[in-house]
């Protein structure tokens, strides 16, 4: 499936979103997925990947084989992650 339908779907449901993909494999099968929206302000971490899964959960049943979700909110995206130890 094509990064291009993949942005689109995604932006569909949630209008504000930035959508940042990786192909893992060159194959288009395999993505990770960074997703910057205010839909998962107050969510928790699995309750923002329900909401990514249900708008994908159709590629999920061919297209798309594996899909590694980061999903942040906006000031969670623009907060550095702290330095490892």
């Amino acid at each position: 499936m094509s990064p291009d339908a993949i942005t689109a779907k995604l932006v569909a449901a949630f209008p504000d979103a930035r959508v940042d993909l990786e192909d893992l494999t060159g194959t288009q099968d395999h993505w990770k997925a960074l997703i910057v929206t205010t839909a998962f302000e107050g969510k928790s971490l699995i309750a923002r990947h329900r909401l990514v899964m249900a708008v994908l959960a159709e590629e999920m049943k061919g297209p798309i084989h594996a899909l590694t979700l980061d999903v942040k909110t906006p000031a969670e995206a623009t907060t550095r992650d702290p330095a490892p130890l």
